[in-house]
């Protein structure tokens, strides 16, 4: 036992260290491939001897689901915003006052910092016995005084310390418990990904990175938030009394970085409000450069004892401001308007606009979303617009210019009938604003129906990842869904990467080609292939990726219709009468059936040998195909216990009324639920009307 506990521990401070690499300092030092082999490796021995598993060990990242909302937490102390300048007179005016409060005698020296956009954040680390420190909550800002307990989705934060070992605490003088405070941001990568599968789930794209991080780290779904990758900088160290544990902010943050926490590289101390501006204008000049969104740049007095002399106002510290940037703006003409296809199929259509300087970047494109967006702005092709660069990724039209010097467009915008890329007719669905291409091999689309339909809870083809795809692409190998069917090891032997590796002892990249899969993975990923034939046919109508065809919907089909055959021949009202299969869900399958390219893969797919058959479902208890919603407090049965022994019987339990609901249990203290059921007209039983029904069932 001492030899593998020995090589579990090994593995765990190899893999913290390679995580501070390339989550805290962005240096990666190994492939990602040599990264998963050791997780992978750790993984199994933490398997094989689960009394060895800790809570701070990498594999433990993602947490179990929280079960009910996220309890409310007190800050130690207050989380205040900061008071915002918007020029130069605002921040001398600021300046002046903060001296004449620290009276004549005293130095200001100030630390500047980038203001990133992002979600405040506290995480409380306590003591072990192993005189290391450990996460032990992770709070959100709340209202600055009380705030939510996240530590679960925190958790899978890689930038994130799970511990900090005894000699980072003495290396950067940290107590046992202490706090940090800092903020989670998403990068504009992980954004833009976020949203393609937002979009591919027929849900609206998020706004900026700044909601989708508060959004994504509110999930009750911890692996939800492990997919979607956050960063956390930490800026502030404190006591467990909330007070600050360093004289000097510069300090501080210097013991944060060497504690392990990421801190943002781009800080400066300074004495000079002169040479404050001047940070301000270079870090203006760098925010399109930065890979993540940054609104200004935090000014904080740096002494910890002239901060509290200062003090606070009743919502603010007199002691920093936050210098915002202006948003970022150009007036330029929209000399065409073509339609992009994205990798879930939307058409969105694009404004090419005269180039235009903006916030250090030049624009020649910006997005329109939607044709009610064009109409919204009543945009015509040869109008001056007003364009902006903020908070958002994509540059976006604001408005149209209408005045004497810009004079209005003539041309009205039209979307086409037809798919720019493959030529399929494409479609929009009633009371949605978006066109869309359903066909599945459309190559604009390809590369996200290949990683779909790979999915391991799809056909599970795990060794099809980003980079295989990509390059399957690239190299013209795959054209279709189907043609992973007729690849051949001499196929996979083309596909090659660049890894590139850091000296540690002079900083000097190094790069060398090498291929992407050696032969072992070869043949592992084609014995994935084959075996991914035997996969039953609901996973293979979930791996098409028909528009609002889950997992389960999928499995409804299956059981229902018992073959591809019959799904595909089944009119819209026939796919209605599918429990959950409404008329948006019915529209979107005979979308995807029509389209004659989609029918060609279906055909390539039969003649792969994948599986198209399916053992009918029989009802076999009178609750098969009934929906239930359960409200209020029951007396005898948790909810957990209700919805297990409904669903055991055949039934299926939604957290919504509607007209499809069949019945409503109802308990103690049952809310606007019930009264939904009443003004429906759907019938309701309290507990030992359930269990009357149960019993009957079973």
């Amino acid at each position: 036992m001492g030899s593998v506990e020995s090589r579990i521990e090994k593995l765990r401070e190899t893999i913290r260290h390679h995580e501070y690499l390339y989550y805290g300092l962005d240096a990666p030092e190994i492939s990602d491939a040599e990264f998963d082999g050791m997780m992978r490796e750790l993984k199994k021995l933490e398997e094989e001897h689960p009394n060895l598993v800790t809570p701070d060990s990498p594999t433990q990242r993602v947490g179990g689901k929280p079960k009910e909302g996220f309890p409310k937490i007190a800050h130690s102390r207050p989380m205040l915003s900061l008071e915002n300048v918007t020029n130069e007179e605002e921040l001398r005016d600021w300046d002046r006052r903060a001296r004449l409060l620290a009276g004549n005698g005293a130095e200001i020296s100030y630390v500047c910092e980038y203001k990133l956009d992002g979600m405040s954040m506290a995480l409380r680390y306590g003591g072990g016995n192993d005189g290391a420190a450990h996460l032990v909550r992770g709070i959100t800002r709340g209202d600055g005084t009380t705030g939510e307990d996240v530590t679960g989705n925190v958790r899978t934060i890689r930038s994130v310390p799970l511990s900090v070992s005894h000699a980072k605490l003495a290396k950067a003088k940290l107590p046992a418990a202490f706090e940090v405070r800092g903020e989670v941001v998403m990068p504009l990568a992980a954004f833009l990904k976020m949203n393609e599968e937002r979009e591919a789930a027929g849900l609206s794209p998020a706004v900026n990175p700044r909601n989708a991080a508060a959004g994504t780290i509110r999930t009750l779904e911890p692996n939800i938030v492990a997919r979607r990758r956050l960063d956390f900088y930490a800026y502030f160290a404190l006591n467990d009394s909330g007070e600050s544990l360093f004289q000097e902010q510069s300090e501080a943050l210097e013991a944060l970085a060497a504690a392990g926490f990421r801190v943002n590289p781009h800080r400066e101390a300074m004495n000079d409000i002169d040479k404050v501006l001047a940070f301000v204008n270079r870090a203006e000049e760098k925010r399109s450069d930065l890979g993540y969104e940054i609104d200004g740049v935090v000014i904080k007095i740096d002494a910890a004892q002239v901060q509290r002399r200062l003090g606070y106002t009743g919502k603010a510290p007199r002691w920093a401001v936050a210098y915002k940037f202006t948003a970022r703006a150009g007036i330029t003409k929209v000399e065409d308007i073509r339609v992009q296809v994205g990798r879930t199929g939307k058409l969105t259509p694009v404004a090419w606009l005269t180039p235009v300087f903006i916030g250090g970047t030049t624009v020649s494109r910006a997005t329109l979303h939607n044709a009610d967006e064009i109409e919204r702005l009543g945009l015509l092709i040869g109008d001056y617009v007003k364009v902006e660069r903020g908070g958002d990724v994509i540059p976006k039209v604001v408005e149209v210019v209408e005045d004497k010097e810009h004079p209005r467009g003539d041309r009205k915008f039209e979307f086409p009938s037809h798919c720019p890329v493959c030529g399929s007719e494409i479609v929009k669905t009633e009371g949605e604003v978006d066109y869309r291409c359903v066909n599945a091999d459309c190559p604009a689309r390809l590369i996200e129906s290949l990683l779909h339909f790979s999915a391991r809870k799809v056909m599970n083809i795990e060794g099809l990842g980003d980079a295989v795809v990509q390059q399957l692409l690239d190299r013209g190998l795959v054209k279709s869904i189907a043609d992973l069917y007729w690849l051949t090891e001499a196929d996979l032997a083309q596909l090659q990467h660049v890894v590139t590796t850091r000296d540690k002892k002079t900083g000097e990249e190094k790069t060398r080609t090498q291929g992407l899969v050696g032969p072992k993975e070869r043949r592992d990923l084609l014995g994935e292939i084959e075996a991914s034939k035997k996969q039953p046919l609901n996973r293979l109508l979930y791996g098409l990726g028909v528009r609002f065809v889950g997992e389960r919907t999928a499995q409804l089909l299956a059981e229902e219709f018992g073959s591809m055959d019959a799904l595909m021949a089944a009119s819209s009202e026939e796919l209605e009468r599918v429990n959950e299969v409404g008329p948006r869900v019915a529209q979107a399958i005979r979308e995807f059936f029509d389209e004659e390219k989609n029918c060609a893969l279906i055909e390539k797919l039969r003649a792969a040998g994948l599986t198209f058959t399916a053992e009918k479902r029989r009802k076999t208890s009178q609750l098969e195909g009934l929906t239930f919603v359960l409200t209020g407090t029951l007396p005898n049965l948790t909810r957990e216990d209700a919805k297990a022994r409904i669903e055991a019987a055949g039934g299926r339990v939604s957290g919504s009324v509607s007209k499809k609901t069949d019945y409503v249990i109802a308990g103690e203290e049952a809310g606007s639920k019930l009264d939904k059921a009443q003004e429906l007209g759907v019938k309701v039983l309290d507990e030992a009307g359930l269990v009357d029904m149960l019993t009957g069932a079973l």
